[in-house]
């Protein structure tokens, strides 16, 4: 399942209490990021501890543009999260989206 640009920053805007994880390097969330918590896709699977949500909780995963985040997004479903949606076009849609 995956989540638009639009629908995330809407939800945003009305304060929703949500669980994204940014899944880029290290200098990409330097550079630009919306605050989420970040875990490097290749730390993924050593990192499992620090997500602080329910396996059946909603996590907005996302990226530069929505690839690694659709491999996070696997990743985690494979390991009992039922609920991981992918940020469509990741980093670059927002930006694009002027948000």
């Amino acid at each position: 399942m995956d989540i638009t640009v639009e629908e995330l920053k809407e939800r945003m805007d009305k304060n929703e209490a949500m669980y994204i994880i940014d899944v880029r390097e290290e200098n990409e969330y330097d550079e630009f990021n919306i605050g989420a918590q970040l875990i490097p896709l290749g730390e993924l699977p050593e990192r499992l501890d620090e997500i602080k949500a329910d396996k059946d909780a909603e996590i907005i995963v996302h990226c530069r543009s929505g690839a690694r985040s659709g491999r996070a997004q696997q990743y985690l479903s494979s390991e009992g999260y039922g609920n991981v949606r992918n940020l469509v076009g990741g980093m670059l849609a927002w930006q694009a989206a002027g948000y």
